[in-house]
């Protein structure tokens, strides 16, 4: 923790409901003082500084603050910090682990943003529909990243990521074959 957030924390007001939770983010276990109404988003932007997951909306309904959590698609606007302790919580800032994670290389390589402010959320949920097996098909592809919003219209090649990452293995077996013979049928019926 920075000197200066050590000096805040020290003068800072105790909120009046406030519960002392672990959370275990990327890895690293955190000990916070919260309110009971803090989002989880909240606690990881502006306590744990990990600024990468974006408030959009604050409704659920944008999705630029997916993260995973024990490996689904949590929005994390919708879910209090002392309803996550004890869970695994991955955000964008701990999916790279040296090298970028073949997602987010895939929406660099198919260009899948323009703005870039939705795109931690993309990444985020294409990463755990992939995780989920929702990926045999582009139109299921679509559906399962219909809650994730792109205001610049980079649909097609957010797809095209996706589809890409799975081509390099990030599927599980059986639903990375069911994806391919999907794919493969779309591409016929394209032609």
């Amino acid at each position: 923790m920075l000197e200066v957030d050590k000096d805040r924390a020290r003068h800072a007001v105790q909120p009046q409901h406030a519960f002392l939770v672990t959370l275990k983010v990327n890895g690293e276990e955190h000990r916070l003082n919260v309110d009971a109404r803090t989002t989880l988003l909240d606690a990881l932007r502006d306590r744990l500084h990990l600024t990468g997951t974006k408030k959009g909306c604050g409704l659920g309904q944008c999705g630029a603050c997916t993260i995973i959590v024990d490996g689904r698609r949590v929005v994390s606007c919708l879910t209090l910090a002392v309803m996550n302790q004890g869970k695994e919580i991955t955000t964008i800032e701990g999916l790279a682990n040296g090298a970028l994670h073949p997602v987010q290389q895939a929406f660099i390589e198919h260009d899948a943003f323009q703005c870039g402010y939705c795109t931690p959320g993309q990444i985020m949920s294409a990463v755990g529909l992939i995780q989920e097996g929702r990926t045999r098909s582009d139109d299921e592809i679509r559906e399962n990243m219909s809650g994730n919003l792109c205001r610049c219209g980079a649909y097609t090649n957010i797809v095209d990521a996706i589809k890409d990452a799975i081509a390099h293995g990030l599927d599980p077996r059986e639903a990375m074959t069911q994806a391919v013979e999907a794919i493969a049928q779309d591409a016929g019926r394209e032609a």
